[in-house]
């Protein structure tokens, strides 16, 4: 039986995986300018933005699409 591997590149990623990295690789004074939500801009914290981006479709999609764009330069490091 073969196993079919999924083509989403976000497959069995956690939201906070996303989010630390992310974090990590831009800092959160870059993160909140490349996408101008009050979680990355005022006292951010990991916690405070994973609780914002769960209940906020738009802002996680935006974090999630810049995650994809950002993979291949966090695999380079």
């Amino acid at each position: 039986m073969e196993t079919k591997r999924s083509n989403d590149p976000l497959h069995g990623i956690t939201l906070k995986k996303i989010v630390e990295d992310l974090v990590s690789f831009y800092g959160f004074d870059t993160l909140g300018e490349l996408i101008d939500i009050k979680c990355f801009n005022d006292k951010p914290s990991v916690k405070s933005s994973l609780t914002f981006l769960r209940k906020t479709d738009w802002a996680r999609k935006k974090v999630e699409d810049l995650y994809i764009r950002t993979l291949p330069k966090m695999q380079q490091d």
